[in-house]
């Protein structure tokens, strides 16, 4: 039976991360073509070993994704490979705990170069290729801290915001162009960027004490709606945030 994906290419960056990891062995099972990418290159061309099958074709690639140079580089060995793209999720980010006055500027900038800018230049750099599929979508990677305050993390909340907005203004600039662009927004996950915390913390930790599920979500439970956005199934999708938290922003 042929998969919600088959036929389709996608990119995804930070594919060797918890919900990157996640997406793109669902991907993969649901019949798409991938370039897997990270900043980890050893870990990275695992990953893709890892992946491939006699029906899944995967192309490892390092991406800095604050690089310009480096995203041509990647979307070019997409096109050379698989001669299309259809699928572009920006999951690569880091995080930095410091409210206003504890952030430090080169940690701002690290994490607005990664988060932000890394998102922005992975459209700006794929979306020729996306464009020409005719039927194209673009996942970014916002969170529940792009829609509300925690009073802390201010680096990143400023760019989970900017990510929020940044696609939902891409939406309207691709809606008569094939290309859908739409955000994804976790709550509070179980993933390595978190999880000293969560195994300090425990269920006491404050952003899943408001959780009213009261319980972190596992990867695997974030990539499911990704793939709703990935697939044809939303093709009336687009601008649209995905908040898949638990209830975490409902009160």
């Amino acid at each position: 039976m042929p998969g919600r994906l088959t036929g389709k290419v996608a990119l995804i960056t930070g594919a060797t991360g918890g919900i990157g990891r996640a997406t793109a062995d669902l991907f993969a099972r649901e019949g798409a073509r991938l370039v897997v990418t990270d900043i980890d290159q050893q870990a990275v061309q695992q990953l893709a070993a890892d992946l491939a099958t006699e029906d899944a074709e995967v192309l490892a690639a390092r991406l800095d994704v604050s690089s310009a140079e480096n995203w041509s580089e990647v979307v070019e060995l997409t096109r050379h490979r698989f001669g299309r793209l259809d699928v572009l999720v920006n999951i690569a980010g880091v995080v930095d705990w410091p409210g206003i006055e504890g952030t430090e500027q080169d940690a701002w900038e690290r994490v607005i170069a990664v988060n932000q800018t890394g998102t922005w230049l992975g459209m700006k750099a794929a979306m020729p290729l996306l464009r020409a599929s005719g039927s194209a979508s673009v996942i970014n990677t916002s969170s529940v801290l792009g829609l509300v305050g925690s009073g802390a993390a201010a680096a990143y909340q400023a760019s989970k915001g900017a990510v929020r907005l940044l696609t939902k203004t891409a939406a309207v600039e691709y809606a008569t162009r094939g290309v859908r662009v739409n955000s994804v927004h976790p709550g509070v996950v179980a993933t390595p960027m978190i999880q000293d915390l969560l195994d300090e913390q425990g269920d006491q930790q404050p952003d899943i004490v408001r959780t009213p599920m009261r319980r972190a979500a596992g990867p695997a439970e974030i990539a499911p709606a990704v793939l709703f956005l990935a697939s044809d199934e939303s093709s009336f999708v687009t601008g649209t945030e995905l908040v898949v938290d638990g209830g975490l922003t409902a009160h």
